[in-house]
C-alpha cells in the first residue's frame, strides 16, 4: 500500500504524516515480535514513541521517505538524553571534587 502525502506550503499536513508514520511503524511489527526480550520490545516501543513526539516537526522535512524523519526523531531524542546525562555526570564530578577528604 502506498501512502500519498499532501503537501502544504509549510511541509506535510500533520494528520497525513501521522497516518503515514503509523503505517510505517506497523510495517516493523514483525521485527518487534521477533525481538527476543521484553526489554528489547520496550526499547523499540520507546523509539517509536519518540517518532510520534516529533511527528509535527517531521512534517516540515517534506521528505518522501517516511523512515528518514523517523530516524532523525530518534536521533534527536537520544541526543537530548545524552546531553542530560553528560550534564548530570559533570555536576556529579564537580560535587565529588569539592568533597572534603575524610580522615
Amino acid at each position: 500500500m502506498q501512502i500519498v502525502w499532501r503537501m502544504s506550503n509549510y511541509g506535510l499536513d500533520c494528520s497525513c504524516l501521522s497516518i503515514a508514520l503509523e503505517f510505517e511503524i506497523n510495517t516493523w511489527k514483525d521485527f518487534r515480535k521477533a525481538l527476543p526480550k521484553e526489554e528489547d520490545r520496550k526499547a523499540f516501543d520507546d523509539l517509536m514513541d519518540i517518532c510520534r513526539v516529533y511527528a509535527s516537526e517531521s512534517s516540515m522535512a517534506t521528505n518522501p521517505v517516511m523512515f528518514e524523519p523517523m530516524v532523525m526523531s530518534m536521533l534527536l531524542g537520544h541526543q537530548k538524553m545524552l546531553q542530560k546525562l553528560e550534564k548530570s555526570l559533570a555536576v556529579s564530578d564537580i560535587d565529588e571534587a569539592n568533597k572534603e577528604p575524610q580522615l
